[in-house]
C-alpha cells in the first residue's frame, strides 16, 4: 500500500465534514447520537436505501423512542410498523433485541462489541457499527459502500468480492486511523454512497481521485459485478404480498382472502407456511391468520 494514510484520512474526513447528510440517527452539533436511534437505523438500513428508511425510521422513533417502549409492544406491532421496508424478520429481531436490552441491560443499548453481539439479530457488522457510531469505539465497520471505496482506492479493482475476505478485513484495519475511527467509518460509508457508487461513480467529485489506484489503472472492469436480487415471481414477492394483507387487516384474515394474492397455489401455500415457521404470522384458528400478538 503506497497511499499516504495521513493524506487519505485528511482528504476523506474534510470532504465528509462538508458533505455529510443530516440524517436523524447521526449526532448533531458535536454530540454523540442516541444509541437506540443508531441501532434502529442499522437494522433498517440493511439492504434498504436511506430514502426508503427515513419516513419509517421517524415514525418508529416517535412511537418507540426507547428499547423499553418497543419491548412493551408486541412483535406483531413491530412487523406492522415495519411496513414495506422488506425483510420483516429484521423487525422481529429488533423487537427481540429491544426485549433483551430492557430486561438484561437496564434499558440501555450496550456500549461494547462483545455484549452487542449477544443480542438477538446483531451480527458482526451491526455490533461494530453501533459501538463505533454510538459510542466512538475503535472498530472496523465494513459495509458494501466502504468495501467498494477501499477496493477501488487501494486495491485498484472495480468491485469487491461477493463476501468479505480476510484480506479486506486486514486492509480495513490497516486503514483505520488511531483517532476519529467512528468518523472515518461514517465518512468512507458516505463517500461510497454519494460519490464512489457502484454503477456510475462521480470521480470528478471525489476527494481522493488522484490517490485512487483504480483510476490510475485506467478503470479496469472487474469480474465481480453488482447484481440486483430477483423479485418478480420469487417466494420473496409472494411472502411480501401475504404480509401486506396481514399488515393492512384490522384483525385475523381468512385464508380465502390470502388465496387471492397469488394464483399458483403450491407456491402460495409454501410461502404462507414459511411465514408461520418464521413467526411472522400465526394461525389464530382454522383458516384464520394474523400477525403475532394480534
Amino acid at each position: 500500500m503506497t497511499t499516504s494514510l495521513p493524506m487519505l484520512h485528511d482528504r476523506v474526513l474534510t470532504w465528509f465534514a462538508a458533505h455529510r447528510r443530516d440524517l436523524p440517527w447521526r449526532g448533531r452539533d458535536g454530540e454523540r447520537p442516541d444509541p437506540w436511534a443508531v441501532m434502529v437505523s442499522e437494522f433498517m438500513l440493511q439492504q434498504t436505501p436511506v430514502s426508503r428508511v427515513l419516513p419509517v425510521f421517524e415514525t418508529w422513533m416517535e412511537r418507540w423512542p426507547t428499547p423499553a417502549d418497543l419491548a412493551a409492544a408486541s412483535s406483531g406491532d413491530a412487523i406492522r410498523a415495519w411496513g414495506r421496508l422488506g425483510y420483516p424478520r429484521r423487525a422481529q429481531r429488533l423487537h427481540a433485541a429491544a426485549g433483551a436490552i430492557a430486561s438484561e441491560h437496564g434499558g440501555q443499548v450496550p456500549d461494547d462489541y462483545a455484549t452487542l453481539r449477544e443480542l438477538p439479530g446483531v451480527g458482526d457488522y451491526t455490533a461494530a457499527a453501533i459501538a463505533s457510531f454510538a459510542y466512538g469505539r475503535h472498530h472496523v465497520v465494513l459495509d458494501t459502500n466502504v468495501r467498494r471505496v477501499f477496493t477501488r482506492v487501494i486495491a485498484g479493482e472495480q468491485y469487491p468480492a461477493k463476501a468479505v475476505t480476510a484480506a479486506e478485513r486486514t486492509l480495513a484495519a490497516d486503514l483505520l486511523p488511531d483517532d476519529d475511527a467512528d468518523l472515518w467509518a461514517a465518512a468512507t460509508m458516505e463517500l461510497g454512497a454519494l460519490v464512489c457508487t457502484a454503477r456510475a461513480p462521480h470521480c470528478e467529485a471525489c476527494p481522493v481521485t488522484d490517490l485512487c489506484a483504480w483510476r490510475a489503472a485506467g478503470y479496469p472492469e472487474g469480474e465481480q459485478r453488482p447484481t440486483g436480487q430477483a423479485w418478480a415471481g420469487t417466494d420473496r414477492q409472494v411472502r411480501g404480498r401475504l404480509m401486506a394483507v396481514l399488515r393492512d387487516a384490522p384483525g385475523p384474515v381468512h385464508k380465502t382472502t390470502l388465496d387471492l394474492v397469488w394464483d399458483e397455489a403450491g407456491q402460495r401455500d409454501r410461502c404462507l407456511a414459511s411465514l408461520l415457521d418464521d413467526g411472522l404470522a400465526v394461525l389464530v384458528e382454522d383458516d384464520l391468520f394474523a400477525l403475532p400478538g394480534h
